[in-house]
């Protein structure tokens, strides 16, 4: 009889911890497939390409490749001699009209006085044209003077945002051509995740969901929230040929593939000691928290360490 109820209690004990067993897996399938996570997810940020607006040979280069810079900072210094020498130049410009202004002024002023025996009215319109002339000229000088000083200003590149020189290459000596980018700084304030999400599991994820990413170097989880998601993505079958027909690929498999549709997170608080590198890769999930994988690993492992020990009795 005893060994009847022993006997009993092991069938009923294991058949217990399988169920449990399926009804815990079946779940777990159920949220891994279902639930709005994904392990596609990057961090991502905004680039800014630094280009001088002036030409010139580089003397001084006052950045640190990887180091933080605050906007305003210097990043480097281009020759300042020739547009030194053309400030120069534009303020005796300007001196000269000043003073070709105040002689013109002072014979219109002159003749404006004078009555119509003393002068013509074709001479006042003349001596009033002369003064208008010289105005204009010093007008014009000044302008020139305010943009030879500000090319002396730009010799001077500095940061247009807080953030990191990356992939620095330039060097004393080094010719720098307006217009054409040199150095790379990733913007601090403008850091974000992207997470590209099976097409599956769209129907879960709103703009303002609570989401968190965790970064494969870190245990401690981004936390952030959803604030767009991506309205369109490339479609092979959508470019045209050579005669303006849409080119669809006669390529189909059997096993359909979700398409991933990138969803944009902000990041509301990261925790101290992580560190948001452009690039780097992370697992989203929008809504609770995705359950560590390792946990499952552990939790199947004691179901079977119940099951061998009700086998043993």
């Amino acid at each position: 009889m005893l060994k009847f109820v022993i006997s009993a209690l092991r069938i009923g004990l294991t058949l217990s911890l399988l169920t449990g067993g399926v009804v815990l897996g079946f779940g777990l399938w159920r949220y891994y497939t279902q639930a709005p996570w994904t392990r596609d997810g990057r961090v991502r940020a905004e680039v800014v390409s630094v280009a001088p607006e002036v030409s010139g040979r580089i003397t001084d280069v006052k950045a640190v490749d990887n180091a933080f810079v605050h906007k305003g900072d210097v990043l480097y210094v281009i020759d300042q001699t020739d547009y030194a020498l053309n400030l120069a130049v534009s303020q005796s410009v300007v001196d000269t009209r000043k003073q070709d202004l105040s002689v013109k002024s002072s014979d219109n002023d002159r003749r404006e006085k004078l009555s119509d025996l003393s002068v013509t009215g074709a001479d006042r319109v003349r001596f009033r044209a002369a003064a208008g002339i010289a105005e204009a000229a010093r007008d014009e000088a000044m302008a020139q003077l305010a943009k030879a000083r500000l090319d002396l200003d730009r010799t001077a590149v500095r940061s247009p945002v807080n953030g990191y020189v990356t992939n620095l290459r330039i060097r004393v000596g080094d010719y720098a051509a307006k217009g054409s980018a040199n150095i790379a700084v990733v913007d601090s304030d403008s850091f974000w995740i992207a997470g590209y999400f099976e097409e599956t599991k769209l129907a879960a994820i709103h703009v303002g969901d609570r989401a968190s990413a965790e970064l494969m170097g870190f245990d401690a989880p981004i936390v952030g929230h959803v604030e767009s998601v991506s309205r369109a993505v490339s479609d092979q079958n959508g470019a045209a040929d050579s005669r303006g027909l849409p080119n669809v690929n006669p390529v189909f498999t059997w096993v359909r593939l979700a398409q991933r549709i990138p969803v944009r997170i902000h990041i509301d608080q990261t925790p101290e000691g992580v560190e948001l590198i452009a690039g780097t890769t992370c697992t989203v999930s929008v809504g609770p928290a995705v359950p560590n994988p390792s946990q499952h690993a552990g939790l199947f492992g004691r179901l079977g360490i119940l099951s061998r020990a009700a086998m043993s009795l």
